[in-house]
């Protein structure tokens, strides 16, 4: 029997004991599509022994909480990502590694590397009406333009196309954006700048399409099955809010016939204790949230049990607007104060990496060289530097403490945040002598809350890479971005990033190291660590994939017998 999880980077595998059993565990290295033209490839199975299908092709996910929204548009999280991943689909997507062509059946690039034309397959949505490029065109206007509000609005900026930025500032109409539907088989995109990796950032949620006459402002059809329409392999049937969405095989999808799963249930299962519980129980196929406690024994012994590299670091945002915490000596002493080691291996004990900066490992420089390596780090010891903190604690006038108001964490209700909130609290108390509150909030509220700015002190904050390129984590600090929740603002750190913007090559890489040592310098966030992915798969699961950017793609798996 086989089994085999597709990574989008290199997997770090469990334990020499997870290689057990009936199951084995093999990876699929990155890569993007390369040169002025793609088409359609095949992707195989890397299974060298024989399988037989299950009778029923029904996968059961564990979600987690209830996702705030489902419209690609004004998704910003990774939960519901996992939806709109597989009910959605763009130009191009990611799979086994690979940027290919999605509903774009082939590509053109002109010489300049500014425009890009894309001719569409013959596709149809959901209900059968045909996919065309004014739906690509609608959707990326819808996105781009500031009334809609995206949290991703950015991202139109990031990937270079022509006007995005303008856009963004009010000074130039959403008529601009340098998309355009030719006819209804060609769409053309014109950027500003030549951009390697925009063909990946077609494949993202944001720039998937979405039907006009289908969606509105608030995003409240994509909790409508009968209006949550897509262009992906699954189609919405069922949405219990609260309990579980239950996702059911697209049959009008141009490439249905090589989708095997029927039905993916995905339960909003919040409790670790009980998700995990109810996967050893068998009620679960795949399932992400589980108890820290019972990851050692796990990693030992399970063989279903995964430890999967992810570009993503897990922090703390500081409210920037909080009288106390403007002063830089008092975020630099709170980020020197707290054993970062003692985290990773006495609190998560996941496989997480102790964060020596922002930039996550997994991201590369021109050069193809590590970022976070090349950048240092920072003076950060893993362990703390217990008497720098008091002396810059001092400095700033809270010697020992005194005088410094309660200092509040914001979490979202999470049994593994709490500890880690709880550990924090414990290593300030005793190192600084400082008060902290904890406070926890459900996803949906928590979101919100972050979102506006209304938290009082510290929010816990995580961010995945959208795209290979450090450009993906520095820009949510820039002052204007939506994804900045503490309200840091930095003339440099624009100047550096906006000046990335307009050149290449080693230039453009010097002046994202430059914006990184400047977030680093002013510490408007405590960087804890860098993110892995645990995750359960039973050996019933057979070529379940996850994409470089964490999200799972369900369209090439497969329910088989497993044979004891």
């Amino acid at each position: 029997m086989k089994k085999k999880l597709t990574l989008g980077l290199a997997m770090i595998m469990a334990s020499s004991m997870a290689l057990a059993g009936c199951a084995s565990k093999t990876e699929t290295a990155g890569g993007t599509a390369t040169g002025s033209e793609a088409t359609t490839g095949e992707t195989g199975t890397d299974s060298d022994e024989d399988y037989v299908l299950a009778v029923d092709q029904t996968l059961r996910y564990n979600l987690g909480a209830d996702p705030l929204t489902l419209d690609p548009q004004l998704n910003s999280a990774t939960d519901a990502s996992h939806i709109i991943n597989n009910v959605f689909e763009g130009l191009m997507r990611e799979k086994d590694g690979e940027v290919v062509p999605g509903i774009a059946e082939s590509y053109t690039l002109s010489e300049d590397g500014l425009v890009y034309t894309f001719t569409l397959r013959d596709a149809t949505w959901a209900d059968g009406q045909p996919v065309t490029a004014g739906d690509f065109e609608f959707a990326w206007k819808r996105g781009a333009n500031p009334a809609t509000a995206s949290e991703y609005m950015y991202l139109f900026e990031s990937a270079n196309i022509l006007n995005a930025g303008a856009i963004a500032k009010g000074e130039k109409s959403i008529d601009e954006l340098g998309v355009k539907a030719i006819d209804d088989k060609t769409l053309e995109v014109t950027l500003s700048a030549p951009t390697d990796y925009f063909l990946g950032l077609t494949g993202f949620a944001t720039l998937m399409p979405v039907r006009e006459d289908m969606v509105d402002d608030e995003g409240a059809w994509a909790k409508d099955p009968a209006k949550y329409i897509g262009n992906g392999p699954f189609k919405m049937s069922e949405y219990k809010m609260g309990d579980q969405i239950v996702l059911v095989k697209n049959e009008n999808y141009w490439n249905a016939e090589n989708v095997n799963l029927e039905k993916i249930v995905m339960y909003m299962i919040v409790d670790e204790s009980t998700a995990h519980t109810r996967y050893t129980a068998g009620e679960l196929d795949v399932n992400e949230l589980i108890p820290t406690d019972e990851i050692p024994t796990l990693i030992a012994e399970d063989p279903t049990f995964y430890i999967m590299p992810k570009i993503g670091t897990y922090y703390y945002a500081f409210n920037m607007n909080n009288e106390a915490l403007k002063d830089a000596r008092v975020r630099q002493a709170l980020s020197l104060a707290i054993n970062r080691e003692q985290i990773v291996k006495e609190v998560t004990k996941g496989g997480q990496k102790v964060a020596y900066g922002f930039m996550p490992e997994g991201i590369t420089d021109n050069e193809g060289k590590s970022f976070t390596e090349t950048a240092g780090d920072y003076g950060i010891n893993p362990k703390g530097d217990v008497e720098k903190a008091k002396a810059l604690l001092a400095e700033a006038g809270y010697p020992d403490g005194a005088g410094l108001p309660e200092i509040e964490i914001l979490y979202n209700t999470s049994e593994s945040h709490k500890l880690i909130a709880e550990a924090m609290q414990e290593m300030w108390k005793q190192n600084l002598g400082i008060n902290v509150k904890l406070t926890n909030q459900e996803w949906a509220v928590f979101q919100e809350t972050t979102n506006n700015n209304a938290f009082d002190s510290l929010a816990r904050r995580g961010w995945i890479g959208d795209y290979n390129d450090p450009q993906t984590m520095l820009e949510i600090f820039e002052s204007t971005n939506t994804q900045n929740i503490g309200r840091y603002s930095s003339e440099t750190f624009d100047t550096e990033m906006q000046l990335s913007r307009e050149t290449m090559g080693a230039e453009r890489m010097e002046h994202l190291y430059k914006a990184h040592d400047i977030l680093m310098e002013d510490m408007p966030i405590i960087p804890v660590y860098y993110y892995v992915t645990n995750m359960m798969i039973q050996d019933s699961v057979h070529d379940l994939e996850l994409t470089s950017t964490s999200k799972l793609w369900f369209g090439d798996a497969e329910m088989i017998e497993v044979q004891e």
